[in-house]
């Protein structure tokens, strides 16, 4: 029987790598849903290629001249993610969770409850909503897989163990200016910026790189994910890629994971999980690993380190303050109205302020818990930093 799939975020590199898999081995799978923001040109091929039957377009405007364009009676597409219920008869065997940013939380939510197995690749979402997925995971059983590389090692490598972990150790590629003085950046271009030197990524998390906040991010999602205190979570500067992570066991143990630098590898791991299937990869990079070369990172190259040690032991509100606030700065800079040194510098302003800080108190109860503490925050910024 085929398992069924619905991927969110179909049009992005996650769902495209995921149906680039699912295209070779067409007698295993069944696609029930795809979606996406705008692009319903990429998902109308998809839905083509693939014979999907639901759609969901969430830009109002791209949804009606997807309506007006459509002529497959079979094809039916949707506005919004609360029509799940007309959608799935029965629980998708795998769903996959990629829509960019916190417009990817409430979707997440709300198909939990239709899968068996979910994988998520949104970091925002686990990072601000964590306490709301985990609740949702446990009521209705279903099993999730991180899908972040370095998550991905890490749950692989103590999936089947039962040592505890002593250290977790991410690695960070350092982006373009690992090896350079934070004050030297301030006239930073775009251009430079986004020239990661070993990921092929878009433009925002490029940036992230740059800054060293996606690892930021990633340390958080670790200690959420697996349950482990900050403390026993490091970054350590990789800049060849090749070792995603580091688990440093209680029984002295150590698990180095490396892979080359392709997302295809844990989104195949996660889709063909417990099975033997093999997936055809480039041969171990020796000339890498006799020059694997870790460097520690340092506050003076990279100041947003400092937010490590302001991010509440339980999960708050205030993680969502972190995301809103980098989020809209890396907006800015893109737009070419702040420079790359402000980036870092107005996050660790607007995260020091009082009326923020009081959010690592409260717990989020809800979406709209999450998502007025991100309007609050893009407000601040706006009236107090941007002009």
């Amino acid at each position: 029987m085929k398992k069924k799939i619905a991927i969110l975020g179909s049009t992005g590199s996650i769902g495209k790598c995921l149906l680039k898999i699912i295209e070779k081995d067409l007698k295993s799978f069944n696609v029930i849903l795809l979606t996406a923001h705008k692009n319903y040109i990429e998902l109308f091929k998809q839905a083509r290629k693939f014979k999907v039957k639901n759609l969901i377009i969430s830009d109002y405007e791209s949804y009606c001249k997807a309506k007006d364009i459509n002529n497959n009676r079979n094809i039916k597409i949707f506005n919004n993610f609360n029509k799940f219920d007309e959608i799935f008869k029965t629980k998708v065997d795998y769903s996959m969770s990629s829509i960019v940013g916190l417009d990817g939380l409430k979707p997440t939510l709300n198909i939990i409850k239709y899968s068996k197995t979910i994988a998520i690749a949104n970091k925002e979402s686990i990072i601000c909503g964590w306490n709301l997925i985990k609740k949702k995971l446990k009521n209705y059983d279903v099993k999730f897989i991180p899908v972040d590389s370095e998550h991905f090692s890490i749950w692989s490598s103590i999936n089947s163990k039962k040592e505890k972990i002593e250290k977790i150790y991410l690695t960070a590629s350092g982006g373009p200016f690992y090896n350079r003085k934070f004050s030297e950046l301030k006239n930073i271009k775009i251009s430079q910026a986004l020239n990661h030197p070993t990921w092929k990524m878009g433009k925002k998390i490029s940036i992230d790189s740059a800054t060293l906040i996606n690892k930021i991010f990633e340390v958080i999602e670790a200690s959420k994910i697996f349950n482990i205190e900050l403390k026993k979570i490091d970054i350590i500067i990789h800049p060849s890629s090749y070792v995603h992570a580091l688990i440093k066991f209680t029984n002295g143990l150590t698990n180095v994971v490396a892979h080359e630098t392709s997302m295809k590898i844990p989104i195949f791991n996660s889709l063909y999980l417990n099975s033997l299937k093999p997936l055809k990869t480039k041969n171990i990079d020796f000339t890498k690993l006799n020059n694997l070369n870790f460097i520690h990172t340092n506050k003076t190259n990279f100041p947003l380190l400092n937010l490590i040690k302001r991010i509440p032991i339980r999960d708050s509100l205030f993680e969502t303050v972190i995301v809103s606030a980098n989020d809209y700065l890396v907006k800015l800079f893109l737009e070419k109205k702040i420079k790359f040194t402000e980036i870092s510098k107005i996050l660790l302003k607007v995260t020091n302020m009082k009326k923020l800080i009081s959010l690592k108190k409260k717990i989020p109860k809800n979406t709209s818990d999450i998502v007025n503490t991100k309007n609050l925050t893009v407000k601040l910024l706006n009236h107090i930093y941007i002009n």
